[in-house]
């Protein structure tokens, strides 16, 4: 797909809220200094080309074998999307699922029980969020990046908000940059983290690049999936961002010697 929803991932969170994040004034300041902090760390690290795994993969000798396993694989809850038509059908990783069979689209105003990924979420995804998604599914808001004043978040109604701690992307568009995880790796994140390994795996099947996002993102998803709650996958995200940045300036400082 296109440009994704930035809010897909957290802002660096409000001390004392239990990790309570979401879109307004003070929170987006918060964002800022986050994304300026992030994109400052990541000039200096970037993973390797999704391409280069790709191939890699191509050339694994198991790889069929885990082929034939993903294709067995049945998703045994709801996996839907709002799609506002944003973006390039060809580049669109919810329309691909789509085509695939593997979500289906909702119509604007129509509830969802399960967690949804948005922007109005004021906690992060969580391994305590496992029951929700069992019983109610995943969803996710498919819109651009630079149109989200155009999305009537008011009418998309789910008890279960959420958005995603602190990840990288690895599809084609936002390759290496924080946060901006498109539509397929937003539903993988949250099922990495709530536990169904399987479902993600399924649904980045679909897509040449689709396995190097776990691969770039297994110790920030490993550390998430040893937390408990919302508040403690915050505090996580947090402890991760002090470590990037330590490495940032270590970095910096070799290098000035």
């Amino acid at each position: 797909m296109g440009k994704k929803n930035a809010e897909f991932s957290s802002t660096k969170p409000k001390r004392g809220r239990g990790g309570g994040r979401g879109r307004g004034s003070s929170r987006a300041n918060a964002k800022a200094t986050s994304s300026r902090r992030t994109d400052r760390i990541m000039q200096d690290w970037r993973p390797e080309s999704a391409i280069d795994d790709v191939e890699e993969a191509d050339n694994d000798p198991d790889g069929s074998d885990k082929e034939e396993r993903e294709n067995h694989v049945h998703i045994a809850v709801p996996v839907a999307m709002w799609d506002f038509d944003h973006c390039d059908p060809r580049r669109c990783s919810g329309k691909k699922l789509s085509r695939l069979g593997l979500i289906k689209e909702l119509r604007v105003g129509q509830r969802f029980r399960g967690i949804v990924v948005s922007p109005k979420g004021t906690q992060v995804v969580s391994p305590g969020d496992r029951d929700i998604v069992s019983q109610g599914g995943l969803a996710v808001v498919e819109c651009s990046w630079a149109r989200l004043d155009d999305v009537p978040f008011n009418k998309i109604a789910s008890p279960h908000e959420r958005l995603l701690p602190y990840l990288v992307a690895t599809n084609p568009v936002n390759y290496g940059k924080p946060w901006r995880l498109n539509c397929v790796e937003a539903l993988a994140a949250a099922f990495y983290i709530t536990g169904f390994d399987e479902y993600a795996e399924k649904l980045l099947s679909g897509f040449g690049w689709g396995a190097s996002f776990y691969k770039v993102n297994k110790p920030f998803i490993e550390r998430y999936r040893q937390c408990t709650s919302s508040a403690e996958v915050s505090a996580t995200q947090d402890k991760i961002m002090e470590e990037l940045e330590h490495s940032w300036e270590e970095s910096r400082r070799q290098k000035g010697e």
